[in-house]
């Protein structure tokens, strides 16, 4: 019996053991992309990212049967089965895929036309009448995959990778948009050695302030980006609001048996900020449920005499600035801004429909004054792959704050 017991001990610790898997992401070109992130979709929490290289080391218990998610942001993602990575020579090679705008819809600027007004008011009611029956009136809790990547002037700067749930609580405020309770549960880090020992050396400086370094602590133990990147677009709420002012849509053909209705503003304060935002609702043509939602937003900014930047905020600046010197002055004359933000829905048992993916891309530019002649870019990557949809028996939290959770540094070479 004391051998049995022995045997069984053995083959459980073996089946309970992780496993290791190892191989390299590539582009169209053959070079290794850098942050691309790899996880099963069985464990994501066992999920990581690829070095300077393309490579990776993953380590899971899940069954070698379990699906494997490789993805980087304006890249088709790949799908492969564990087992594939046994191998230590295995290779993904990832395709570029535009992120948002695809060429059918650049091609279908050209073509759109401007209906009559009864025409458009009547393409828009029906487009409204779906949305009322695709999305769903009771709380929902989505599971997702969370990734933000930043870099400045084409370097990469760093990775976070999120596990999160959501609770989707529609007409949860006052203005009926839908409110997000966002609870992270797992966070990990990436960083290349080198920036991550120039982060600590500038945060440890008493060049900070108390309310920056509040903010920095905020950010470093929240999960506000990740939030802010889920909940930041809202298709049917932003549809309810924009669809009789008739003034500003327009409609064209997109891909095959689809519709593309766009709805643009743009704003101008003085010429100190101009501002336009194209909020793109793609449609099947028969149908008239929305297939995808795309948010196109330009901002420029312009400081008539600049804005000296103090000492705290200099030393956040130095953190974006990826040349060896440090930066010691700094008088910001204009500011550039251009985020990109897609979604996509999905179909769940009940009938409805739910975010899917949702990625983003966000250029930004920090432009000084002549005399120093200095531009800062800032680049930032962000996608959310819903793992999981529950529908039925959600609950709103009782405490509707946003909860944090500890991330876990994780050194990249």
């Amino acid at each position: 019996m004391r051998k049995v017991l022995c045997i069984l001990l053995l083959l459980s610790s073996m089946v309970l053991h992780a496993a290791e898997y190892r191989g390299r992401v590539l582009d169209e070109r053959g070079e290794g992309l850098m942050y691309a992130t790899v996880y099963p979709e069985d464990d994501p929490v066992a999920g990581t990212a690829t070095g300077s290289d393309g490579r990776f080391v993953l380590e899971t218990e899940v069954s070698p049967d379990s699906k494997v998610v490789v993805s980087f942001v304006g890249y088709e993602k790949a799908e492969l089965p564990l087992a594939f990575f046994a191998d230590s020579g295995a290779v993904v090679r990832l395709t570029e895929q535009p992120v948002a705008l695809s060429e059918t819809l650049v091609e279908a600027k050209k073509t759109k036309r401007r209906g009559k007004r009864g025409e458009m008011a009547q393409l828009l009611y029906k487009v409204f009448n779906r949305m009322e029956y695709d999305f769903p009136d009771e709380p929902y809790k989505v599971r997702l995959v969370s990734d933000v990547k930043m870099d400045s002037e084409d370097v990469p700067w760093g990775m976070e990778q999120m596990i999160a749930s959501v609770i989707q609580i529609p007409e949860g405020r006052k203005d009926s948009r839908d409110s997000v309770q966002f609870m992270g549960e797992y966070c990990k880090r990436y960083f290349l050695s080198h920036i991550r020992a120039r982060a600590d050396s500038i945060l440890a400086k008493d060049k900070l302030d108390y309310r920056t370094r509040k903010m920095a602590n905020e950010m470093d133990s929240g999960v506000v980006v990740h939030a802010a990147l889920w909940a930041i677009a809202d298709v049917h709420y932003d549809f309810q609001s924009e669809m009789n002012d008739l003034r500003h849509w327009t409609v064209s053909d997109g891909a095959a048996g689809e519709k593309v209705l766009t709805y643009l503003e743009k704003k101008n304060f003085l010429g100190i900020v101009v501002y336009s935002i194209s909020r793109q609702y793609i449609v099947d043509s028969e149908t008239f449920r929305v297939k995808r939602f795309v948010v196109d937003g330009i901002m420029d900014v312009n400081i008539p005499f600049g804005h000296k930047l103090k000492p705290d905020e200099l030393a956040m600046l130095n953190l974006l600035n990826v040349d060896e010197a440090a930066i010691e002055k700094f008088r910001v004359k204009s500011a550039h801004g251009h985020v990109v933000m897609s979604t996509t829905y999905r179909m769940q048992p009940d009938g409805h429909l739910y975010p899917h993916e949702r990625s983003m891309l966000t250029d930004a530019e920090l432009f000084s004054t002549k005399k120093q002649n200095m531009t800062i870019p800032i680049h930032i990557k962000g996608t959310q792959r819903v793992l999981s949809v529950q529908t039925e028996g959600v609950e709103p939290l009782q405490q509707r704050v946003t909860q944090r959770v500890v991330r876990e540094i994780v050194p990249i070479f």
